[in-house]
């Protein structure tokens, strides 16, 4: 059963060990999003509530998996892996609290709208942006409302190749020169779309479109926060790159009822060793 419960996001002190570079690398140029795309006191409550929750790790913590050693990047090492090493993003696990960053949560197939949530999120955010620093993408993953344009860009002082493949939307296989930059307009789509460097063959990131402003992209400690849900029966949908979907009834969601002006509590989506795909 879920329960209602008042959220309260509690500060994490900073793990130690090769895992803590992930976090902190990751903090430190906003790899993760915020946990919402717009916060409650932007659209209030009133005939909306919040659901909240978290994705957490089952067993014991796996050490980062590093893609580039500080320095010996086999392409353009003078910008690629300069000052630290390039770490995997697929599964990033804080070793204090095994809450899982980087999960993507959304509504499926949502029972109502919320316009002054829309207008919020566009007010605050008229369009995403996608950088590429360091031979990395950031944010490695984040979702984005189908009217906010994406803007790709490079902070990089090398070329950058930018390919994608979707299922509703046109594919793109471009290049990006030095401090370039070109913006894409998406419809809603089915998946979220991975983005991909050919030059530098160990970037990557994902992008989710969707039709609604109901979704958000786990933090640092696994939780996860999405205002302005209309109240009544909704489902949710836990997905994170290295299992796929997490909750029970997978693509459909599971089901959760969002009292108005009250946060519903959807508990933890627990991911286990057995679970990940290509470890």
């Amino acid at each position: 059963m879920f329960r209602r419960s008042t959220f309260l996001l509690r500060p994490l002190a900073m793990a130690t060990g090769l895992a803590s570079l992930v976090f902190a690398a990751r903090t430190a140029d906003a790899a993760i999003p915020p946990v919402g795309p717009v916060s409650s006191a932007i659209i209030g409550q009133g005939s909306y509530g919040t659901i909240k929750g978290r994705v957490v790790w089952e067993g014991d913590v796996p050490t980062p998996k590093v893609l580039v050693e500080e320095g010996k990047a086999s392409k353009d090492p003078e910008v690629c892996g300069v000052k630290q090493p390039i770490l995997s993003q697929e599964l990033l696990i804080d070793p204090k609290t095994k809450g899982i960053a980087g999960a993507l949560v959304y509504l499926s197939k949502p029972n109502g709208t919320n316009p002054e949530a829309v207008k919020a999120l566009l007010s605050k955010n008229p369009k995403a942006v996608l950088d590429q620093k360091g031979c990395e993408f950031f944010p490695y993953i984040q979702g984005i409302y189908k009217d906010q344009p994406l803007e790709i860009k490079s902070s990089d002082s090398v070329n950058h190749n930018i390919r994608y493949t979707c299922f509703t939307n046109p594919s793109l296989n471009q290049m990006l020169g030095v401090g370039g930059h070109l913006e894409v307009k998406f419809e809603a789509e089915r998946r979220p779309i991975m983005v991909l460097c050919d030059i530098h063959p160990w970037m990557k990131a994902y992008v989710a479109v969707f039709d609604h402003p109901f979704y958000a992209v786990s933090g640092k400690d696994g939780s996860f926060e999405i205002h302005g849900v209309p109240a009544g029966a909704q489902n949710l949908v836990v997905w994170q790159e290295k299992v796929g979907w997490i909750n029970p009834g997978k693509a459909k969601g599971a089901p959760v009822t969002v009292a108005a002006g009250e946060a519903v509590d959807a508990g933890e989506f627990k991911i286990e060793p057995s679970q990940i795909k290509n470890p």
